[in-house]
């Protein structure tokens, strides 16, 4: 690709994502899920006819994918780069003012606790990567994060697998900087392979239309003492 190219296609995606519905659709399947036209339509706040319109642009684009069942499809954003794209938006806007906006349960949920694609942010993010971090299991840089002897082992008692599906060249663990705590969760595979093994084990649920999490009474158990979670975890930095 030419460096014309490259110009012409970072401002097509700019451009796509500039639009209050389409950038909806795609923070709402930064949840992880695969959601349907309806859904994406209730999540942009616009008609079925304009949803699929933006569906349209956003597959043509490469942004998100479709995958058909049946007579149903079902859309997903197409890669972690999207993801990424999207995360590091947010980040950027997040301490922007908004002009009458209100602070409701919602967004707490979300700060608290909230999937960012395939792997846990929010507050308990951070928390669990400074624990995992405090205990040597993981050592973080700036974008990094490199997974020690120690916490090979850790990993693998708790039972996670951090193997490579097929020719994925997807880092084994990553440092994703988290736009409501502005500090770093664990993405990468390691970052996937923690959330599926807490909702295996029953310890987080996902909240019905939205991106935020709960720990279940098992996990509010389970998850400090297993993982030394800081007492105040739960409190916003200061």
């Amino acid at each position: 690709m030419t460096a014309q190219a490259s110009v012409n296609r970072m401002a097509e995606v700019a451009a796509l994502i500039g639009d209050p519905a389409r950038a909806s659709i795609l923070s709402a399947l930064m949840a992880g899920r695969a959601l349907t036209a309806g859904e994406l339509a209730w999540h942009a706040g616009v008609s079925a006819q304009t949803t699929s319109g933006h569906l349209a642009k956003l597959l043509a684009a490469r942004l998100i994918r479709v995958e058909k069942q049946g007579r149903h499809r079902y859309y997903r954003l197409a890669s972690t780069e999207v993801a990424r794209l999207m995360e590091t938006l947010m980040t950027l806007t997040a301490g922007e003012p908004v002009l009458r906006r209100v602070v409701g349960p919602k967004d707490e949920a979300l700060r608290l606790a909230r999937t960012c694609y395939d792997h846990m942010a929010g507050r308990l993010g951070v928390a669990l990567a400074d624990a995992l971090a405090a205990q040597e299991y993981v050592v973080l840089g700036e974008g990094a994060a490199v997974i020690t002897d120690a916490g090979w082992q850790f990993f693998d008692a708790l039972g996670l697998d951090l193997s490579s599906p097929g020719h994925s060249r997807r880092p084994i663990c990553r440092a994703c900087l988290d736009w409501s705590e502005r500090r770093p969760h664990l993405a990468g595979r390691l970052g996937a392979a923690m959330l599926d093994r807490f909702r295996s084990l029953g310890w987080v649920q996902s909240v019905p239309h939205s991106r935020a999490l709960r720990l279940t009474p098992i996990g509010e158990r389970h998850v400090p003492a297993q993982f030394g979670l800081a007492d105040g975890w739960q409190q916003a930095a200061l």
